[in-house]
């Protein structure tokens, strides 16, 4: 027999789980001697806040709702005495219970009865084929809710942090997406300005930094870093792309061919991209903070340095459009 302290416990406990039912109805099944398969699926699928398809409410609606998913025998009448494993597989089911390898490869009532009192849902000696009062049946829920309630719990939790964080993921995809989009149009508006303006031995791509210039075979004044003017009517002309664009922030890197030492390579590298920054301040472009200067000598080739046409190609220097206003 249930301890009658129990009993008044579920009294107060069940209908702030059942909101939608009156103290009236769990009164009448804790004085139910035997409860019928119908009313102990109204009452598990209530406890787990399972509602049936639309418009089919009550016990009669709950029992056939569990009947479509298995949750109860085929052969089980919805008006016949809920037997002890009859009632293990439907709390076993609704609740989502996942259980040990014998009852996830055959999912039997027997297995069922069996996994409850592994729990201690079922608690003492009892005939698996027993009939369910009403006093059993809402201790059984009330365990299930005491045992699993920290565990749904953090389950519930979980699953709203893997949402979260896939909603997150998905912005990040959409942002990274938007911004590239938005620099291979930019990278197209340069390119279009630099042909119409007939600007030579240029190229523009975008970068993992963002939207580069690449101006090849630059020249200099010899044994200089000194821009000539063939060079200074290319730089101005970028400068105006930067102005229209609104570009907030530049990096300017220099490259050489594989004339010379090293440490020459790196720091003739180093001077012509200063080189093109000052004659970019000289133009009031932007400000000296606004534009960083990088060499690597000749360590990032993007043609073979055998040639003269692959040297020139390696002797450039490269604009990259780091932040603009939008």
């Amino acid at each position: 027999m249930i301890h009658k302290a129990l009993v008044v416990l579920l009294l107060f406990l069940l209908p702030l789980l059942l909101p939608a039912q009156t103290a009236q109805l769990i009164e009448d099944l804790l004085n139910s001697p035997a409860v019928s398969m119908q009313e102990a699926a109204w009452l598990v699928l209530e406890a787990a806040n399972i509602s049936g398809p639309a418009g089919i409410t009550g016990e009669d609606g709950a029992f056939r709702y569990a009947l479509e998913r298995q949750w109860v025998s085929q052969n089980t009448e919805a008006a016949g005495q809920a037997r002890l494993d009859q009632v293990s597989l439907l709390i076993m089911r609704a609740f989502n219970l996942k259980g040990g390898l014998f009852y996830r490869l055959i999912g039997s009532p027997s297995y069922a009865y069996r996994e409850l009192v592994t729990l201690n849902v079922i608690r003492g000696m009892s005939d698996p084929e027993m009939a369910v009062s009403g006093e059993r049946l809402l201790f059984m829920v009330n365990r299930i809710f005491a045992q699993y309630e920290g565990i749904w719990q953090a389950e519930e939790e979980a699953a709203r942090r893997l949402a979260a964080e896939e909603a997150a993921r998905r912005l990040a995809e959409e942002e990274a997406r938007l911004q590239a989009e938005a620099a291979r149009r930019l990278a197209e508006e340069i390119r279009l300005e630099l042909e119409a303006h007939a600007v030579a031995d240029t190229t523009v791509e975008v970068t993992e930094e963002g939207v580069m210039i690449s101006l090849s075979d630059i020249q200099f004044q010899a044994d200089s870093i000194e821009l000539p003017e063939s060079e200074r009517a290319k730089i101005r002309e970028i400068a105006g792309i930067l102005r229209s664009i609104g570009a907030r922030r530049i990096s300017i890197s220099g490259h050489t061919a594989m004339a010379g030492t090293p440490e020459g390579r790196l720091q003739m590298s180093i001077s012509r991209a200063q080189a093109v920054k000052d004659y970019l301040l000289s133009l009031r472009v932007l400000s000296e903070e606004a534009i960083g200067v990088q060499g690597y000598g000749g360590e990032r080739p993007i043609a073979d340095n055998s040639t003269p046409e692959g040297m020139a190609l390696n002797r450039r220097v490269e604009i990259t459009i780091l932040e603009q206003d939008q």
